[in-house]
Formats: C-alpha cells, sequence, structure tokens
C-alpha cells in the first residue's frame, strides 16, 4: 500500500518523504486496515443475525429455534476468528513482516496438534454436524454410543443424557456413529400378545379392537393416540402359544405409558373372557417297559 500512497504523493509535489513520513503512513494504513476489518466484521454479524432471525421466525418450534440460535453462535465464532486472523496477517506485512515463517510455523503446530488432539478435533467437528442436520434436540429421548436417555445438554464437544434411572451420562460427540431418536412427530406402541393354540382368534381380534376403541374414547389418553390400532397379525407358532403382533401410532415419546396401559386391558379382558395367556410348559411322555423278570417268566 505504501508504493500507491508515495505515487499520489509525487504527483502532489512531494518528491521526498522524511523517515518519519513512512512511520506515519504505515500507522495510518493499519489503523484504516483495523477500521476496515471492524467494519466487515460488524457487517458480517448484522448480516448472520439477520438471516438466521428470518430463518428462526419460519418454525414455531421452541427446541428448533434454539438449533438455529446455536449454529448463528457458532457461525459467529467462526466468522470473528477467520477475520481476526485475515488482519493480523494484513497488518503484519503492513509493518514489513513476513508471514511465510509464521505460516511455516503454524503448520507444523497444527500437524503436532493434530496427532495430539485428534479426538478433540474430530468431537467438534461430528457436534458441528450434528447441530447442523439437526439430529438431536434439547428434550429428545435418543440412543447414542450403546446408551439411552432424554438430552440435557448439546453442545459442540459432548451430548448429555439422563437415563430412567436418573444416571447422568456424558458422550463425546467423536463416539457416536449413529443415532437413534424416539421423539420425532410420532412413534408406534407395539404390543406382542401370546395365547394358547385352542384360542378363538377372532375372538381375540375382536377383543383388541375393542381395547383400542377404548382407548381413543378415554380422556386421559385420546389425546396421546394418533390412529386406530392394528392387529398386524401371527408373527410366531410356538411350543405353547401363539404370537400376535399388535400397534397403534401415538404421540411420540408416548409409546412406553400406551403400552403398560394396553398391556393391563389386555390381561385384564382376554382373563374374563376365559382365553388362557399360557406359561411355557412342556409334555413328558412316560412309557412303562417290561422288567426282565416277567419277560422271562412268561
Amino acid at each position: 500500500m505504501q508504493e500507491i500512497e508515495l505515487a499520489l504523493l509525487q504527483q502532489f509535489g512531494w518528491t521526498e518523504i522524511p523517515a518519519w513520513g513512512f512511520f506515519l503512513l504505515s500507522g495510518l494504513n493499519i489503523v484504516a486496515i483495523i477500521v476496515v476489518a471492524w467494519i466487515v466484521k460488524a457487517f458480517a454479524g448484522r448480516l448472520l443475525d439477520s438471516t438466521f432471525e428470518q430463518l428462526s421466525k419460519r418454525t414455531r418450534d421452541g427446541e428448533e429455534k434454539k438449533r438455529v440460535n446455536t449454529i448463528n453462535r457458532i457461525f459467529h465464532y467462526i466468522t470473528s476468528i477467520v477475520i481476526t486472523l485475515i488482519t493480523i496477517m494484513v497488518v503484519l506485512g503492513e509493518l514489513g513482516v513476513s508471514i511465510a515463517p509464521f505460516l511455516a510455523a503454524a503448520g507444523v503446530v497444527g500437524v503436532a496438534v493434530s496427532f495430539g488432539a485428534q479426538s478433540l478435533v474430530k468431537d467438534y467437528f461430528t457436534g458441528f454436524v450434528l447441530l447442523l442436520e439437526n439430529q438431536i434436540r434439547h428434550g429428545d429421548f435418543i440412543e447414542a454410543a450403546g446408551r439411552s436417555g432424554m438430552v440435557e445438554e448439546i453442545t459442540l464437544r459432548h451430548v448429555r443424557l439422563r437415563d430412567g434411572e436418573g444416571v447422568v451420562h456424558f458422550i463425546p460427540n467423536g463416539s457416536i456413529a449413529s443415532v437413534s431418536n424416539y421423539s420425532r412427530e410420532f412413534a408406534y406402541t407395539v404390543v406382542d400378545l401370546a395365547v394358547g393354540h385352542h384360542a378363538n382368534l377372532g375372538q381375540v381380534y375382536d377383543i383388541v379392537q375393542k381395547i383400542g376403541a377404548e382407548l381413543r374414547s378415554d380422556p386421559a389418553v385420546q389425546s396421546k393416540i394418533l390412529d386406530d390400532i392394528e392387529i398386524l397379525g401371527v408373527t410366531q407358532l410356538g411350543d405353547s402359544s401363539i404370537m400376535l403382533r399388535i400397534r397403534i401410532k401415538v404421540v411420540a415419546l408416548e409409546q412406553w405409558g400406551i403400552q403398560r396401559l394396553m398391556l393391563a386391558k389386555l390381561r385384564d379382558a382376554l382373563q374374563n373372557a376365559g382365553i388362557e395367556i399360557p406359561l411355557p410348559q412342556r409334555a413328558l411322555h412316560i412309557t412303562h417297559a417290561e422288567s426282565p423278570s416277567a419277560s422271562s417268566a412268561s
């Protein structure tokens, strides 16, 4: 930049510039660089805020808004780092300091850090992808890395879960290969029902349909049930029982409560109808062989 400024000054008759003039020009250039960087940073921040504000207005889900705000903070952080690094390099160039050695040193340090902190970098990268793809949200019930529970916190470093016994699990994001999310839109309450081989399947089906209708008309749970009960049919012919599978579509995270209620109602209804819910049984056939003395006497 100094060459351009010197050429402009020479056009105005300033052919000889004292030493203090160069320092003054460098100082003014550095101030200008910092001011421009601050303006660019402010403009980028407002642009990001405006963009994510529009995204936030388009969704009514509170957890979705939290995810948008989290991603907005991440972009602000990355933008700030990039602008700061570029500003430092430009200022060093203005001072006449070659940045090539710094870049080489940074490359060596980066390689050393990458070997020592591979898992940490993997955690942050995976966490960013989880947030960006909206795989996990606060309050979801998930299964990941062999653990399951309610999501209490999501960061770029880890996911914090609390299981049914109240135990808190901190799962590094880098160890999450796949996520099973039980909290999206809807779920199915699935019940495998065992009845005896002598049971009338038509009668069993009628009982199941009746229980499904009772659940849909029950004020305590009807808002949690999204569709009529489904009888998927016989799934297994066991030694002592016939296995039937039934399911009902419910609001996400309500599947376990509805399952407990269904099992209790099925047990009472089948018992009242005289339909056996068999236990595992084994039939023994005993034969009486003739004794050697009896056979010799004959």
